[in-house]
């Protein structure tokens, strides 16, 4: 009997079934060995040794596997993930239970092919990766066990940084104060809707570009307005230039874990989040009919498009049958990694076997793992496929006002000629190629010097608009292009700001809360260097570069004093109020101070300023209005268990006065009872709450502006 440890059961369960019964085959559930969850578990003055520990929950997984390895086998190896954290789990596991060193085995994807020709090869464990995941694993540590405790105390209890973390969060705050410092500038877009009259069949736009030849930016109702004065006494409508070409679109690279990512959220209406659970799902295998467990991909993390020449040539072979020999290309298709620190130990994400179609399994699977699938699928298809090729056509028209004077328009269009790999993937056109109709796909056969005929002038008044804010899409994409963490830490790091409600979704797009601003301005303020987007990309060049030598002991021990000098400052001056503290005349119960206004998780609060010595807080109190019952109490604006607002007097018991609807300060001078705020199309009137009742009064002018 043979053993071979993995990480994920669903992964143990596919190999199992490749691998027969000579082998047993049992998961790690991850990591077993990790640093303590209670305390910080690295000595700094030992060269920031880690100290590492059973993880709490994986004890009975690790009984499981001592028992396994106290039966006798012939070889025990260990596959867990082909990356730097698969690689630490195996040291771990080697280290702490008499594994030998040189039965690591790795594969890419899990076919019973790769998996029989890995566990024939066995290597010793890398132990440049180990370090460069302990590298990183130590680093992430110091950073939030040291920084962590300043914004509890500071912030709010639980506040939390991260390397990565807190510089994707300054990200999505500095777009935010983008859009609100945004100023917008007004322009305008005018169109000539004309008419070849021989073709009068096939209308178009041409949008204004120039006047006598000279760029022309119309930026005011005034400007726009002379302009369509001018053009209506244009005396003819002449086609001047005419350019003609053909163009190529080439296929996309396959995807790798970044570009999954965004596609996944863009096309699919994923979250990043999801897009990976699902992703390595179809990785480790899942049940499918009349095959048993299945794996779909290959490995999910990886920031390389390179591509198998095996795989390669099956594809090709695979295209010219279904699709046609002229759909694939005379050599195949070879991709450049953008990324300078891109890793390429593995393959793009593809699938492991064409055979299996997303059609042939669609009813095996669940619909995003399906949905999933089938982008994968296709976009790998197609990036080995020709180029899509067109004919291209650029148009420009002058409307002669006069002699010496004429206003110039454009207009373009291309058209298909072959669809290439668009047969297989169909891909969107970009917001430049169909900008405010200075694009059409169809135009007529135009010459130069033909004769248009107008049919009217269209004139649109615009605005510039802001920045957009971040969806899990755009965010992935700035972060990779800023060398911003890496693949695999992404979605992690999406999933950590809502968690810590940083951030908040409104349909797609991320939005900081309060609590994230404060975190933000406060490790703006103290620990700028820990966040600036340079010196974070520099650290993670850095860090990849253990892998290929560099001690990472160094590595820490040179940022480790500005770390702490940061901390240090930041306690220091801060261990009076903050100035950004705004002091309330509510005085603590407890111990007499007056208490400060502070963020928090669901929004702002009373605290005392002497924590942690004095832990007082309680909910600032919302003055709506004086209570109409009983005339010497105020009315609050509370929240129910549910979180639903309504409003009821401060003196209670002995006041029971209570209202879902923003009451009046007014009882109802028809039959006494309450009355509720309403507000409509600008006019504030006071409402009675009885429908039978009905009476309407218009609030004196001293209330409005109380209220």
């Amino acid at each position: 009997m043979k053993l071979v440890i993995v990480e994920s059961p669903a992964k143990a369960k596919t190999i199992q079934k490749y691998l027969g019964s000579e082998y047993s085959v049992i998961a790690s559930n991850g990591h077993i060995f990790d640093l303590p969850e209670k305390s910080m578990g690295i000595d700094v003055s030992d060269n920031f040794k880690p100290s590492y520990v059973v993880s709490p929950n994986k004890k009975q997984q690790l009984d499981a596997i001592k028992k396994l390895l106290k039966q006798p086998h012939e070889e025990v190896y260990l596959a867990t993930d082909p990356d730097r954290e698969g690689e630490a789990i195996s040291w771990h596991l080697a280290s702490n239970l008499n594994i030998p060193f040189d039965s690591r085995v790795e594969f890419n994807e899990i076919s019973e092919k790769t998996i029989r020709k890995a566990i024939q090869n066995p290597r010793p464990i890398n132990l440049s990766l180990v370090n460069a995941q302990q590298a990183r694993r130590v680093l992430d540590r110091l950073v939030g066990y040291k920084i962590s405790p300043v914004l509890t105390i500071k912030i709010r209890k639980g506040a939390s940084a991260g390397r990565v973390q807190s510089v994707a969060l300054r990200m999505i705050v500095d777009r935010e104060r983008e859009i609100l410092k945004f100023v917008p500038e007004e322009y305008w877009n005018i169109n000539a809707c004309l008419l070849k009259p021989s073709e009068k069949k096939h209308p178009f736009k041409a949008l204004l570009a120039d006047k006598s030849g000279v760029k022309l930016k119309v930026t005011n109702t005034e400007q726009a307005n002379q302009i369509l004065a001018d053009l209506g006494h244009a005396q003819n409508w002449i086609v001047n230039k005419v350019k003609r070409g053909t163009s190529k679109s080439r296929p996309a690279p396959p995807f790798m874990t970044s570009t999954l990512q965004q596609d996944g959220s863009q096309k699919l209406g994923l979250t990043a989040p999801q897009v990976m659970q699902i992703a390595q799902q179809l990785y480790e295998g899942i049940e499918v009919a009349g095959h048993g467990h299945l794996a779909f991909i290959t490995y999910i993390r990886t920031d390389s498009v390179r591509v198998s020449a095996e795989m390669q040539q099956e594809a090709l072979n695979m295209i010219k049958s279904t699709y046609g020999a002229e759909y694939a290309p005379a050599k195949p298709n070879f991709y450049a990694t953008k990324s300078q620190n891109a890793q390429d130990a593995h393959e793009a994400i593809r699938p492991i076997s064409l055979e299996i179609t997303p059609e042939s399994v669609k009813n095996s699977l669940q619909r995003n793992q399906y949905r999933l699938y089938k982008l994968i699928y296709d976009r790998f298809i197609a990036s080995q496929m020709t180029e899509a090729q067109y004919s291209t056509l650029n148009v420009h028209i002058q409307a002669k006002i006069s002699d010496s004077e004429n206003y110039g328009f454009k207009v373009s269009g291309r058209t298909l000629l072959f669809k290439g790999y668009m047969i297989a993937y169909e891909t969107e056109r970009s917001p430049k190629e169909i900008e405010d109709g200075e694009t059409s796909d169809l135009l007529p056969d135009l010459q130069e010097n033909d004769v248009l005929a107008l049919t009217k002038i269209l004139s649109e008044q615009k605005f510039t608009k802001p920045p957009s804010r971040y969806t899990d899409a755009t965010l992935i994409k700035a972060m990779e292009e800023n060398g911003i963490g890496r693949p695999s830490t992404y979605a992690t790091v999406i999933i950590t700001l809502t968690k810590r409600a940083y951030c908040k979704k409104e349909q797609k797009y991320m939005i900081p809360t309060e609590l994230g601003i404060s975190v933000t301005d406060f490790m703006m303020l103290y620990f700028k260097e820990i966040i600036d987007i340079h010196f974070t990309a520099d650290m993670e060049a850095k860090l990849d570069k253990v892998e290929q030598g560099l001690k990472w002991e160094a590595l820490i021990s040179d940022f480790y004093p500005r770390l702490t000098n940061c901390i240090t400052q930041a306690v220091k001056a801060t261990s009076q109020k903050h100035n950004n503290e705004e002091v309330s005349d509510t005085i603590c119960e407890l111990c007499g101070s007056n208490m400060v206004i502070r963020d928090g998780r669901y929004g702002k609060f009373l605290a005392c300023p002497n924590f942690p010595n004095c832990r007082s807080h309680k909910p600032i109190k919302e003055i709506v209005a004086k209570c109409p019952k009983c005339g010497t109490g105020n009315i609050l604006k509370k929240k129910s268990k549910r979180g639903t607002a309504f409003y009821g007097c401060d003196n209670y018991p002995e006041c029971t006065f209570l209202s879902w609807d923003v009451p009046a300060p007014m009882l109802c001078p028809t039959c006494q009872g309450p009355m509720r705020v309403v507000k409509k199309q600008g006019t504030t009137n006071y409402v009675c709450i009885d429908k039978n009742c009905k009476t309407s009064v218009a609030p004196k002018e001293q209330e409005l502006d109380a209220n």
